[in-house]
């Protein structure tokens, strides 16, 4: 049985007031992080807060795309699909 591997489509908001989920733009989640986009902080502070908030560690997240651009697309492993909108749709 091979491990569920899925995709999330992020916007960063870097050097906002707090780390927070902040809902969705069409497929994309907003999420808004106090580090500022410098030298991968905000990059950072983005896979902590997602591990954080959709209780998986940060080891299974993965910028895919967009590591120098607001849009983002992470991979995350070890949940399925289904798992992951559960959980999504409990914080936003």
């Amino acid at each position: 049985m091979s491990t569920p591997v899925v995709h999330l489509k992020i916007k960063a908001i870097p050097s906002s007031s707090r780390d927070a989920l902040a809902g969705w733009v069409g497929d994309v989640i907003k999420v808004k992080v106090q580090a500022p986009p410098e030298r991968g902080k905000a990059n950072r502070s983005v896979i902590r807060l997602l591990a954080k908030e959709l209780e998986v560690p940060e080891s299974t997240l993965e910028i895919t795309s967009g590591e120098t651009s607001p849009f983002k697309q992470i991979r995350i492993t070890g949940i399925s699909q289904s798992e992951l909108d559960s959980r999504i749709a409990k914080l936003v």
